[in-house]
């Protein structure tokens, strides 16, 4: 099978699912922006060819470049992309090149969330009140009609950018002057409630791989207090009983919006009376080192498993969940350049079988905008089969490990 990977060596995931496919025997064909020689190394060695466009945006243009490459080797089989904003041009260019996988219109419903929503509230399932809103008066109805406190966020978002909880009209004036340079935006329902993932490999329709993890907090709180760590926590158990309702729901979606192949993202909310309600869904895999839990979940390759399930309609190797995985992100105390980092030595003193992963910013790296990024300044990976001490090390990365930045 011959697969066009748009933009393989971006974003940091992008590589691992390249070479995922082509360890399942597909010749990988890359397109992106990005010149060839500085594409990650994982990416290069594992691309039978690379075509770099001048503008990775102009679907005409690119449509164009892409028929005349691939002529000379009878055409391609399949159009892949994981990558948010490009979703929607992968799957205009399928249409015109007559390829299987995901059309514009199904596609529109992954990315523009007022229309995932409609369509969900057609087939009876439960989503947050809501509408779309594109001027201050169309917010400001919809608060009044929804009621406080509510969320506000990009009708094309991902993960938590731009996204405010609205308590009351004087904060709702607030959000709206910091929300000028989102065309179109989301006004929604607040629900109260512990955030979860439902995360699927597909093929034909089938779920082959699932998976379920814990916002620690909830995002829309680690996202806007800058001396939280925030987590992801993996869960080995996801068939516990207080998580059945996650699993029809996510069953329910998917087919409410006819997904066959690929990966998907789920996060919805659990509430204390056991309601399980619809967040939002993406047809790509989580980002911020999901997947790598996943697999240190699991002991096994999630990149590689999305790969055979695209190219070869399965899995070939059976899943077990060995450990809970949880992702720790960092962020420096001040500004400028890391100076030093603190708690390490004496925290794995404590933990070290536990810690799977350490990549936090080297000594003389300017820190990164926690604004702008979950990664932020690094993070570590830990596991362990119980929940409850997996919670307990992950706890003690965030209080005791402390990275300093100054000018």
């Amino acid at each position: 099978m011959k697969v066009l990977f748009f933009s393989p060596g971006f974003p940091a995931e992008m590589p691992h699912f390249t070479r995922g496919l082509k360890q399942t025997g597909a010749t990988v064909l890359g397109v992106g922006d990005q010149p060839e020689g500085i594409l990650p190394e994982v990416a290069r060695d594992h691309l039978d060819a690379y075509l770099r466009v001048p503008n990775l945006w102009d679907g005409p243009a690119l449509l164009e470049a892409i028929r005349r490459w691939v002529e000379p080797i009878g055409g391609i089989d399949r159009i892949e992309c994981l990558w948010e904003p490009g979703m929607l041009l992968c799957a205009g260019l399928r249409e015109a090149m007559g390829l299987p996988g995901m059309s514009v219109a199904q596609t529109t419903l992954f990315r523009d969330k007022e229309k995932m929503k409609q369509a969900l509230d057609a087939a009876g399932i439960r989503t947050p009140h809501h509408t779309s809103a594109t001027t201050e008066a169309q917010c400001r109805a919809a608060a009044e009609r929804i009621g406080f406190p509510l969320i506000i966020k990009p009708i094309a978002g991902a993960g938590s950018a731009d996204t405010y909880r609205v308590d009351g009209p004087d904060d709702l004036e607030r959000v709206l002057g910091l929300i000028r340079h989102v065309p179109e935006v989301s006004v929604e329902e607040f629900i109260d409630a512990r955030e979860h993932t439902f995360d699927t490999i597909c093929a034909g329709g089938r779920i082959l791989f699932r998976n379920m993890a814990w916002y620690r907090p909830n995002p829309l709180i680690g996202r806007s207090v800058q001396w939280i760590s925030p987590q992801t926590v993996n869960l080995k158990d996801i068939w516990r009983p207080e998580l059945a309702p996650g699993h029809r729901l996510g069953e329910a979606v998917l087919e409410a919006l006819g997904f066959r192949t690929g990966f998907t993202h789920m996060e919805w909310f659990l509430k204390e009376d056991g309601e399980a309600v619809f967040g939002e869904i993406g047809a790509r895999p989580p980002g911020a080192r999901s997947v790598d839990i996943m697999n240190y979940t699991c002991d096994t390759d999630v990149y590689r498993g999305w790969a055979e399930a695209v190219v070869h309609g399965r899995l070939s190797e059976p899943v077990e969940r060995k450990y809970n995985a949880a992702v720790i992100f960092k962020r420096a105390q001040g500004d400028g350049r890391i100076q030093r980092i603190e708690g390490l030595e004496r925290l794995l003193a404590r933990i070290a079988p536990h810690v799977v992963c350490i990549d936090l910013l080297p000594i003389g790296a300017p820190r990164r905008n926690w604004k702008q990024t979950l990664i932020s300044d690094g993070y570590l990976i830990v596991r362990h089969p119980n929940l409850e001490a997996c919670l307990e090390i992950a706890d003690r990365v965030g209080t005791e490990l402390q990275l300093y930045a100054a000018p």
